[in-house]
C-alpha cells in the first residue's frame, strides 16, 4: 500500500515538473529545400539533433532571402552561405565566422554550347554568359579578372547575363554560357532533352579558381556566448552525422528531403540524383574547415585586379574552436 502511494505520489510530481527543454537553434538555408541541404534534414529526420538535446528548426531559402542579411537581423543563429559572399559581408562590416565546412569541393561550372566556338577558357570574349548574381557572382568574377577578360562586354570581352535560377538563357539562346551545379542545373539541361554531346562544361573546381561552398557560418559577436558556443559543438555534431549518413544513404535521404519540401515542387528523380552528386562534395570532409582550401578561395578572391571581391586577406573569418570540440 505504501509503495503504491509512494510510486502515484512520485507520479504525480514528476507530472508537475516542465518538461526538459531542448535548446533551440534556427539555420537558414542558402536555398530552396533540396538534396543540397539533405545532410541537415537527415540530422532533424533520423534525431540526431535530439539527442543533442536541440530544437532545430531549418529555414529554407529562395532567391529573395540572402543568409547574411538573415543572421544580421536576428532571424537565424547559423546560416548556409557561400565563401565568397560570407568573405565579402565581413568586410563590408558584418562579422561572419565560418564555423564548420561540410563542403570539401565545389559543384559550381559555366556550361556551354559545343556549336559557339568555345573549348577552352580563352575563347570566352567576345560570348555571352549567364551568370547569377546575389552573391553568387563573386566566383565568377574573379576567374574572368583571373584570366584578364573584361566582363563589360565588347571582342575582347565577355557580355554578362544576369541569370535567374533556371537554365532558360541557354535553351533559348540568350547566352552562349549559363551558370550552373554539377548537382541541379546541370541535370535540369539534360531533363530538357540536351545530350551531353551538345555540351561543354568548365568546373570551377578544374580551372583552378573553386572556392568554398556551403559552410556554416555565425556572428563573431555570439562566439564570445559559451552557452552559444556549447550549443553549436552540439548542431555541428549532430549536422556531420547527419552529412555522413546521407552519404551512405543517398537514395533515403534524398526520401527525407522530399518529406520536407512543403511546396511540392521537388521530384523524386531530380532529388536523388542531386543527392549523389552532393554527396561527392561532401565526401572528404569531416566538417572541419581546411585551411589550405580557405587559402585558396581568399587568393582567389583578392585576385581581382582593380575590382577585387575582397581587397585585403580576412582576419578571424574562421574558427576551428567549434568543429574541433563537436569532431574529435
Amino acid at each position: 500500500m505504501n509503495k503504491t502511494i509512494c510510486g502515484t505520489a512520485l507520479a504525480l510530481v514528476m507530472a508537475a515538473m516542465p518538461a526538459w527543454a531542448a535548446d533551440e537553434v534556427k539555420l537558414q538555408l542558402k536555398w530552396v529545400t533540396q538534396a543540397q541541404f539533405g545532410g541537415y534534414y537527415v540530422a532533424l529526420d533520423q534525431g540526431f539533433y535530439e539527442e543533442e538535446g536541440l530544437d532545430v528548426t531549418i529555414l529554407p531559402g529562395g532567391p529573395d532571402i540572402a543568409p547574411p542579411q538573415v543572421i544580421a537581423g536576428g532571424g537565424a543563429d547559423v546560416v548556409v552561405e557561400w565563401m565568397p559572399a560570407a568573405l565579402a559581408a565581413r568586410e563590408k562590416g558584418l562579422p561572419l565566422v565560418n564555423i564548420a565546412q561540410p563542403f570539401k569541393s565545389s559543384g559550381m561550372m559555366l556550361t556551354c554550347w559545343a556549336d559557339v566556338g568555345i573549348e577552352a577558357p580563352e575563347d570566352f570574349p567576345g560570348h555571352t554568359l549567364g551568370v547569377w548574381f546575389s552573391g553568387n557572382e563573386f566566383p565568377f568574377l574573379s576567374w574572368m579578372n583571373t584570366l584578364g577578360i573584361p566582363t563589360e562586354g565588347g571582342e575582347d570581352g565577355v557580355t554578362v547575363l544576369k541569370q535567374g535560377f533556371n537554365v532558360d538563357p541557354l535553351l533559348q539562346r540568350q547566352a552562349d554560357c549559363i551558370s550552373t551545379m554539377t548537382y541541379n542545373e546541370f541535370g535540369q539541361v539534360l531533363d530538357s532533352g540536351v545530350t551531353e554531346d551538345e555540351l561543354i562544361t568548365f568546373k570551377y573546381e578544374d580551372q583552378g579558381v573553386a572556392t568554398l561552398e556551403d559552410g556554416l557560418y555565425v556572428l563573431e559577436s555570439n562566439l564570445e556566448d559559451k552557452a552559444f558556443r556549447d550549443r553549436m559543438v552540439r548542431f555541428v555534431r549532430a549536422s556531420m552525422k547527419g552529412w555522413k549518413w546521407a552519404e551512405e544513404n543517398p537514395a533515403d535521404a534524398a526520401g527525407i528531403v522530399l518529406d520536407n519540401d512543403a511546396t511540392g515542387a521537388q521530384t523524386e528523380a531530380h532529388q536523388v540524383r542531386m543527392m549523389g552528386e552532393i554527396a561527392k562534395l561532401t565526401a572528404g570532409s569531416n566538417g572541419a574547415l581546411d585551411p589550405a582550401d580557405y587559402e585558396r578561395t581568399v587568393q582567389t578572391l583578392l585576385a581581382g585586379g582593380s575590382d577585387p571581391v575582397i581587397t585585403k586577406a580576412p582576419e578571424g573569418a574562421w574558427t576551428h574552436v567549434i568543429s574541433d570540440a563537436a569532431l574529435n
